[in-house]
């Protein structure tokens, strides 16, 4: 998609201005006539300017994309990471899910919603953090978790240390994060989230890794395990190699069980016949039906079939009488050849 191509409206316009540069590099990761996929990473990038999507954010990913703005609608409000309405400078997040529940993930966070004067998806009067539960932070070995930007900044979390953490937050300090990358602000985050580096000198070394991530690693070299032929200077393939042509394990086990259908009903269909042929020999089948239809038609032959627009060429005086209209079960019933009279019981 060329820029020139684009004209934006009035409302997206003002977003346009600011952000079609980064917006231009987004895309240009993705290939000719798949843009659309850059969606998700260029709602990421509008959140950057209010710190939630705003409908000028709407409208502008729609516009530079070229699909309408209720595709762009139905994708910023299935995933939790689309705000859709102004959130705080730290977006704080307490896993309340089942095992962080059951260490006191709940009492994290009601004792936070307590302090803070503020429930799920709601801000402080100050602006500063906007507090939510989550389902999961996926980071049980080190339950409970709070996260802070969706960094990890409390493990093991206790009522004390959270509600320490989030007033250090709101008077200026800058805590050290239990793991991962330096706090910053969820703007900042939302700018890394649409595909680029972090800008700040050393931000990603400030928290250190814990002590159950390494622990798979220390265990290897205290048993000397190893990849087998591993280098860490292997750079990473960027091309798919060629497929083969020929036939894939699910193609195959699929005519394998077409083969074993195929015999199966083979066998079927013989057994069938055999049995037929000794209707026909004349031994008495103790199905009704079968032995009903042996009544009507003895040979087996094709039945006739009736000539076309009868009723046509015969005319009125032709057709057979109506009948009385009584039900059939009142009508003579046809003696039964197979059955003996009554005297013969």
């Amino acid at each position: 998609m060329s820029d020139t191509a684009v004209e934006f409206s009035p409302a997206a316009a003002p977003l346009a201005e600011k952000l079609l540069g980064a917006a231009r590099e987004i895309l240009a990761r993705y290939p000719a006539g798949r843009e659309r996929s850059a969606l998700l990473p260029l709602l990421h990038l509008v959140q950057t300017e209010d710190g939630f999507v705003t409908p000028a954010g709407v409208s502008f990913c729609a516009e530079i994309l070229g699909i309408n703005k209720a595709q762009v609608g139905a994708v910023a409000t299935f995933y939790t990471m689309y705000k859709r309405r102004p959130t705080g400078e730290y977006l704080v997040s307490v896993c309340t899910n089942t095992l962080c529940n059951v260490l006191g993930g709940q009492e994290v966070y009601d004792q936070l919603t307590e302090h803070l004067g503020v429930g799920h998806n709601e801000t402080t009067a100050d602006g500063k953090i906007t507090l939510e539960h989550a389902e999961c932070l996926a980071a049980c070995d080190y339950a409970p978790v709070v996260t802070v930007n969706y960094d990890f900044t409390v493990d093991q979390a206790t009522p004390d240390s959270a509600v320490e953490m989030v007033d250090k937050l709101r008077n200026g300090e800058q805590p050290t994060p239990s793991r991962g990358a330096r706090i910053c602000s969820l703007k900042e985050m939302q700018f890394q989230l649409a595909g680029f580096a972090d800008p700040r000198e050393g931000a990603v070394g400030d928290g250190v890794a814990g002590a159950p991530t390494l622990r798979g690693v220390r265990l290897a070299q205290e048993h000397g395990i190893a990849v087998a032929g591993f280098n860490l200077d292997t750079p990473i393939t960027t091309t798919k190699p060629a497929r083969e042509e020929q036939p894939g394990k699910v193609a195959t086990a699929v005519q394998a069980v077409k083969a074993a259908v195929g015999t199966v009903a083979g066998k079927a269909a013989e057994k069938a016949g055999q049995v037929g042929d000794r209707v026909n020999a004349g031994k008495k089948t103790e199905d009704p039906q079968i032995r009903t239809a042996e009544l009507r038609n003895p040979t087996a032959s094709e039945p006739a079939k009736p000539e076309a627009n009868a009723g046509a060429t015969t005319g009125v005086a032709g057709s057979a009488p109506a009948g009385d209209a009584k039900p059939a079960g009142d009508s003579p019933r046809t003696p039964d050849p197979t059955r003996g009279s009554e005297e013969e019981k």
